[in-house]
């Protein structure tokens, strides 16, 4: 799939070359640059769900984009409803969908 990332904005330029990292994501790699939120590494890979409410298991994805709803979390590293459009991506993390409300894993 292509990288749906803005790399020359019409009005801010291009956007700088950052190094990438490789995060997984349900178990499957994926390549993310240096920089990006979990949400924006996401949605650059085309991906637009990031978790599936408790009732009725619809997904949901990036709302307000400032970390006030939660309507982006998901499991990251065994820690459930981390707001993703905030937390930045780091070599190596373990991001899960969620389901429902999350549960803890256990280390």
């Amino acid at each position: 799939m292509a990288d749906k990332r803005i790399d020359a904005h019409p009005v801010l330029g291009p956007a700088p070359r950052l190094a990438e990292v490789l995060i997984y994501v349900d178990g499957k790699p994926l390549a993310a640059r240096e920089g990006d939120t979990i949400a924006s590494a996401l949605i650059a890979a085309g991906r637009n769900g990031l978790r599936h409410t408790e009732k009725r298991h619809e997904p949901r994805g990036v709302f307000c984009a400032v970390g006030r709803c939660t309507d982006c979390v998901m499991t990251v590293d065994g820690v459930p409803n981390v707001r993703t459009c905030i937390t930045p991506v780091r070599a190596g993390m373990q991001i899960r969908t969620q389901e429902g409300l999350g549960q803890w894993q256990s280390a």
